[in-house]
């Protein structure tokens, strides 16, 4: 027994967490959205039409927000490397000294850093950037993740907690860093499936204090499944594509095929954690789903999705689009209720890459709708093709709403219309 206990993997909890808090001077309704993109010379009229269809049926509101640089006009002028070190200057350390301040936690107690930014990696890296603002100690572990997508924040909760069971002492600190940074990745062409992501990504972050100690911790952490699809095949490879279009202009190139994608590589993901943390009549409904599609045929017999309502009291799925949220939706027999904090962080925030998850994990907490013991899955997409899980369980609910809601959590949740009529 004393051999099983100190060779077993530690426990890792959340202390806490806390999301950038938008300012109203970097609101951007559709209006003046418009208004910028139409200064872009090579974007015709037909163009600005597609933009203003997709705004319309995007489950965006009128007041997410973009960066400084992009409130310029032509924004792709002011999109300078100095301009992108200021966007990660205000929302990193905005986000940390929020979670610095709630937790009580001092940057010397910090004994692991993982970041994760996609598109934006300067010289020196983020990790640099906030060892040297907040003078962390020299043997701190660090990490930066690029290029993983709007899935990569699970992906960092999962190294930290690698890197934290592994750790010397127990009661070790680690901060995960989830951001996007989105000004010096404005796209100028014309090109429709590289236009989406400037429609549809706004700036925002998030940052996560995890230990081994469960001292003031809020939530624990259960399980973290990762899958990949990529690997073996390319459409799925290439269904978010990073390239230049063909005049040499550089941006993220949306495959028609995403969503189709997107749900095998969540039926791929379903397989590996309901074993996990489904109750056991729902795995053998599933097993025997399973073994019947093989025996007879996966033509003939209709692939059983299990009941995660059972497993898990809330769902924080990844804010990438309305479609995406409808998507899993219907796929996962959820409810209204249940992708409601998912639909209305799209509606306040947009679609802020991988901090969305926590945008919706506060939003739960600010409604007052969290309870000791209650169980969250979060769900992440992202390139490659990934689909990245996480399971927590609730120790301690927030006490307050004063967090990225804390100014507008009394006006949602709203409705929010098939196509939105100006």
């Amino acid at each position: 027994m004393t051999i099983y206990l100190k060779l077993r993997p530690r426990a890792v909890y959340l202390v806490d967490y806390a999301c950038f808090r938008t300012a109203p001077n970097c609101r951007v309704p559709f209006s003046t959205f418009l208004e910028h993109a139409r200064q872009v010379p090579v974007l015709n009229d037909r163009s600005i039409r597609f933009m203003t269809k997709l705004l319309e049926r995007s489950g965006l509101g009128e007041e997410t927000c973009l960066p400084p640089a992009h409130h310029f006009i032509p924004p792709y002028n002011y999109c300078t490397l100095e301009a992108a070190r200021g966007e990660v200057e205000l929302v990193v350390f905005s986000a940390l000294d929020d979670l610095f301040a709630k937790t009580g936690v001092s940057p010397g107690s910090i004994d692991v850093l993982v970041v994760n930014c996609s598109l934006f990696c300067p010289t020196p890296s983020f990790v640099d950037m906030i060892i040297n603002r907040y003078k962390l100690r020299s043997d701190v572990r660090s990490t930066h993740l690029s290029g993983m997508g709007c899935s990569a924040g699970l992906i960092s909760v999962g190294l930290a907690r690698s890197l934290l069971q592994v750790a010397p002492r127990q009661g070790a600190h680690a901060l995960v860093v989830s951001t996007e940074t989105i000004t010096p990745n404005y796209y100028v062409g014309s090109k429709r499936a590289m236009l989406l992501p400037n429609c549809l990504f706004r700036i925002g972050g998030a940052a996560a204090l995890l230990s081994t100690s469960p001292a003031k911790a809020r939530f624990r952490l259960r399980h973290v499944v990762r899958t990949l699809t990529g690997g073996s095949h390319d459409n799925a490879y290439r269904c978010v594509f990073q390239e230049e279009d063909e005049h040499g202009n550089v941006g993220i190139n949306l495959n028609k095929d995403l969503m189709t994608i997107a749900g095998n590589a969540l039926k791929a993901n379903i397989t590996a954690i309901g074993p996990l943390v489904l109750p056991a009549s729902e795995q053998l409904l599933f097993a025997a789903s399973f073994i019947a599609r093989k025996v007879l045929g996966g033509t003939k017999v209709r692939p059983y999705i299990p009941d995660f309502r059972t497993a898990f009291e809330h769902f924080c799925i990844h804010a990438g689009g309305r479609a995406v949220i409808d998507e899993l939706q219907r796929s996962l027999g959820l409810s209204d209720e249940q992708v409601e904090a998912s639909r209305m962080a799209l509606h306040r925030f947009g679609n802020t890459s991988s901090s969305s998850l926590w945008y919706e994990l506060a939003y739960i907490e600010a409604k007052g709708r969290m309870r000791k013991g209650d169980r969250v899955w979060m769900i992440g997409f992202g390139s490659g093709f990934k689909c990245n899980s996480a399971a927590w369980e609730c120790i301690e609910p927030a006490s307050n709403a004063d967090g990225p809601w804390a100014t507008s959590i009394h006006r949602y949740p709203v409705e929010i219309p098939d196509v939105l009529k100006h």
